[in-house]
């Protein structure tokens, strides 16, 4: 029988009303995760469905550990809170999963200041902000992992969308920056990213290709789980794909995760920051 190395664990989530983060939250919550359920959405709003509230409540329907706070990763006085809150309720956190994003992909002339502030702010600054606040109660963990959803540094130059590289690889900087500050005290820090197109709210709002591009957030979903399960000393540092860590334990079958059967989901997602990645063998 294989271990179930995540039961009795501790997530705290950010951005779980919907998409990537709800999918995540459900799955680490059926493999016996106490789950946080973090995010500014507490009600639904008729453009966006789905709230943190309605994530915790579906993980207790499903008899999971769950609770809810209203955070903005901006505000780090909120995030303190939350993790304060995390800790009284559950004695400590063991995964800190960092979800919430923003998304503004334009030309440089058609992003005023504002909403680079916003991106930096919510992408790279949120990343930072959570990752320190949870840091003194990961250290207690026999077990820590800290993942950021961005992606590996390859080409740093991204005409067309600066400012969303700069705070998606920014992610990804501080990551690697701190599996070599941190290597003492044996927390896992990576950034994970999918390399087809993952279908959410987002894919389909900016247009994003159509449901024939896209996967299904099992996949990051089954990713996540891999890297979870590592041990943390000797998993530290990386700027993983989610096919490639799933390649590493055996998955052939990536039609599994297809939004439309038999379609063939392209790199959209990897080729938005690297255009001349390949797939093995491809």
């Amino acid at each position: 029988m294989v271990e179930n190395k995540l039961d009795g664990r501790v997530a705290f989530i950010t951005g779980t009303s919907r998409g990537i983060g709800k999918a995540l939250a459900l799955e680490l919550a059926d493999a016996g995760v106490k789950v946080v359920s973090t995010g500014k959405t507490v009600e639904e709003k008729d453009e966006l469905p789905g709230t943190i509230v309605e994530t915790t409540e579906e993980i207790r329907s499903r008899g999971g550990e769950s609770i809810w706070r209203q955070i903005d990763v901006r505000d780090e006085e909120s995030v303190a809170a939350a993790i304060e809150d995390t800790v009284e309720e559950f004695g400590g956190i063991d995964f800190v999963i960092n979800n919430a994003g923003a998304i503004h992909i334009a030309p440089f002339e058609e992003t005023p200041p504002r909403r680079y502030d916003l991106l930096t702010e919510v992408n790279v600054r949120g990343t930072y902000v959570t990752t320190q606040a949870a840091l003194p109660h990961l250290r207690e963990s026999d077990h820590a992992h800290v993942l950021a959803f961005s992606p590996p540094v390859t080409n740093p130059a991204r005409p067309g969308m600066a400012a969303y590289a700069v705070s998606k690889y920014g992610m990804t900087i501080v990551m690697q920056s701190l599996a070599d500050e941190l290597s003492g005290d044996d927390i896992a820090l990576n950034s994970l990213w999918p390399v087809a197109a993952i279908e959410s709210e987002a894919t389909r709002h900016f247009g994003m290709g159509t449901p024939e591009d896209w996967r299904t957030p099992q996949v990051v979903c089954d990713a996540v789980t891999e890297i979870l399960g590592r041990n943390p000393s000797e998993c530290t540092g990386n700027a993983f794909y989610d096919e490639e860590i799933l390649r590493d334990v055996g998955v052939e079958d990536f039609d599994q995760y297809n939004v439309v059967e038999e379609a063939d989901p392209g790199p959209m997602s990897a080729h938005l920051f690297d255009p001349d990645y390949e797939r093995p063998n491809q």
